[in-house]
Formats: structure tokens, C-alpha cells, sequence
């Protein structure tokens, strides 16, 4: 299997949203994207499937010294398909060692630390696992405007934050609370709650809150964004409609989302890809 296969079959075996919004791109700009996306699944795949936190360490520490040695290398020369099939694309779309490295180190934040004391703490981590994906994202998508890094930025963000009430549950039983404590504390809803699955009005008072500030961050994105860059950046739009579409989902379900995991069907998502894609010819 040559690298560009295996991205692609890393990215369609994922099941992301993201897979969707990739698919209307031009052949350089969908190969560039659907590799640096198989690189976060890599990095991130470390931590959620390696049980063993020493394992997940060395582990990371081997992405971050292939990484530095793709970069360092006058050729590019790297021993991970995925790092083969990226390097390519990498001095076309602005793509720096800083930022790789970055998403490396959010996801060593997963190993260091499984609760954050305030939002300010877990802003910290958005924007390594997400607001830097999106930047990266923008520039494969032909960003011209300065303006549009911080758009992706805040997107990003956004679509962090909806992956985690989304996996409230999920992540408590890998023991990680990514709620805030501080928030928590103000909606008085105890981590013990959250780890058995008790659901209670704190609890959803507490998730509606979380909701509203994630609605106010794609509010906040989408009038970042200079109109120079909307067309360019429809895959982004893309993907704030169908992550928005979820947020929305969850709140009509009262965030139940302790014992389930609340997603949209693949033909919702194509759906709303097709219609947004749609919109744009009109």
C-alpha cells in the first residue's frame, strides 16, 4: 500500500465529518488535507487506544522526532507513510513543523492531565488539538486573507467544544472530565455524577451552558471570516454545518449524552455537505 492509499483509507475508516467536507476539493488541496487529517488521527490515535500511559509517551515522543527529522531533512525523508504521504504538500499550503508539533503536544495534554481547573486551561488545549488543525486547514483550502487564520482558529474551537459534549460520557469512562471544574462547581454537578451517569437539571443547566458558549464561538467564526475567503473556505462551512447540526441534535435531546453517543447518519451528513455545496454554485 503506497502513502496516499493509506491516508485515504485512515481518513474513510474514521468515519469523521471531516471525511465529507473533503470530498469537493481539488485533487492537490483533497490530498493535502485528507494526509495532514491522517496525521491527527495518528497522533490522537496514541491516546485513545494505547492503554498503557508509559507506551502512549514513547509513542509520542517517536511522532515528535519524525516529525523534526521530515522538516530537518533537506529531502523530506521520513520512515511513517502518513509523514510520506504529507511532506509533499507541506511547503505549497504553509505547512510548518510548528504546527505538527503543536497537535502533538495537545495530545500529550491527554497524558499529563485528565481534568482542567477553568476554561481558560481548557481554551489551552483547544486551541493545540483544534484552532491549530484549523489554521492548517484554511491554508490547504487556499486562505488568502490574514483575517481568515483567525476565523479558523475560532472555528477550530468550535468544533472541539462540540466534540466534547457530544463525548462527555465516553471520555469519563477513559477517566477524563474535560468540563471545566470551575464550571462544575458553579452548576454544583459532582464528577462522581458524571462517571455513574446521573442525569439531573444541574447537569443539563451545566451542558446548556457549555451549548451557548459553542454556539457563540461559530457565531464569532463565521463573522471572522472575509468574504475574499468565503468560497475558499466552503469545506470549513461545511463543517460548521454539520457540527453545528449535531449541537443542535443534542439539545433537542436534552444533552443525553452520559450512556449514548448522539451522531448524525452518514446520508445527513452528505446531505448537508451537497446542500452547502449547492448554495455555493447558485
Amino acid at each position: 500500500m503506497n502513502p496516499d492509499q493509506y491516508v485515504q483509507d485512515k481518513a474513510a475508516s474514521s468515519g469523521s465529518s471531516f471525511y465529507y467536507a473533503f470530498l469537493f476539493l481539488p485533487k492537490e488541496r483533497r490530498a493535502a488535507i485528507t494526509a495532514f487529517y491522517a496525521f491527527c488521527r495518528e497522533v490522537d490515535d496514541v491516546v485513545d487506544e494505547v492503554t498503557d500511559p508509559g507506551v502512549a509517551a514513547t509513542k509520542l515522543a517517536w511522532w515528535k522526532s519524525e516529525v523534526h527529522k521530515a522538516f530537518s531533512s533537506p529531502l523530506g525523508q521520513s520512515t511513517h507513510p502518513v509523514m510520506q504521504a504529507l511532506m509533499p504538500h507541506t511547503q505549497t499550503f504553509g505547512i510548518e513543523e510548528r504546527h505538527l508539533q503543536a497537535v502533538i503536544e495537545g495530545c500529550q495534554m491527554d497524558l499529563d492531565q485528565t481534568r482542567y481547573l477553568d476554561f481558560a486551561g481548557l481554551q489551552r488545549y483547544c486551541h493545540l488539538v483544534a484552532g491549530i488543525v484549523g489554521e492548517v486547514a484554511a491554508r490547504i483550502f487556499g486562505q488568502t486573507d490574514e483575517r481568515t487564520t483567525e476565523y479558523a482558529h475560532t472555528l477550530g474551537q468550535a468544533l472541539q467544544l462540540t466534540n466534547i459534549i457530544r463525548d462527555v460520557g465516553e471520555d469519563a469512562m477513559r477517566g477524563r472530565i474535560y468540563l471545566p471544574i470551575s464550571e462544575l462547581q458553579q452548576f454544583d454537578v459532582k464528577a462522581h455524577e458524571i462517571n455513574k451517569r446521573e442525569y439531573s437539571e444541574r447537569f443539563t443547566a451545566l451542558m446548556r451552558f457549555q451549548a451557548e458558549r459553542a454556539h457563540g464561538l461559530y457565531d464569532k467564526a463565521l463573522a471572522l471570516l472575509p468574504n475574499a475567503d468565503r468560497r475558499a473556505q466552503k469545506p470549513g462551512l461545511m463543517m460548521a454545518s454539520i457540527y453545528r447540526t449535531l449541537l443542535r441534535e443534542i439539545e433537542s435531546e436534552n444533552f443525553q449524552v452520559l450512556h449514548q453517543r448522539i451522531s448524525l447518519t452518514p446520508l445527513r451528513k452528505l446531505w448537508l455537505v451537497w446542500k452547502m455545496q449547492a448554495l455555493g454554485r447558485m
